[in-house]
Parts: C-alpha cells; sequence; structure tokens
C-alpha cells in the first residue's frame, strides 16, 4: 500500500495541534500521542482532505 498522508502534512497537522514537539526528536514517534490526541489527528485529516476534494 501506497503513503496516504506525506511525512510534511502529518507534521502540518501536528504543529495546528500544538502537538509536533511530540511526534519529532530522537525518542518521539506517534505512540507518544494520546487516544485522544490521535482521534483529534484523524478527525482533523479527514476535514483537511476533505476541504480539498471540494
Amino acid at each position: 500500500m501506497g503513503k496516504i498522508m506525506s511525512s510534511e502534512m502529518k507534521h502540518m497537522l501536528a504543529r495546528e495541534m500544538g502537538i509536533e514537539h511530540k511526534i519529532i526528536g530522537e525518542n518521539s514517534d506517534y505512540g507518544n500521542l494520546t487516544s485522544r490526541e490521535c482521534g483529534y489527528f484523524v478527525k482533523l485529516a479527514l476535514a483537511k482532505a476533505e476541504a480539498m476534494m471540494s
């Protein structure tokens, strides 16, 4: 399966949410996000994708 969302887009969304510091760095990854943050991340990503399609 190909990439669904670019790394750049993921960082832009994380920056917008104020959680980019959790996904960058040597010991940081998406596993550092809470369930609530993950849910909001997906919700925001879907909203951006829908906006781009219309």
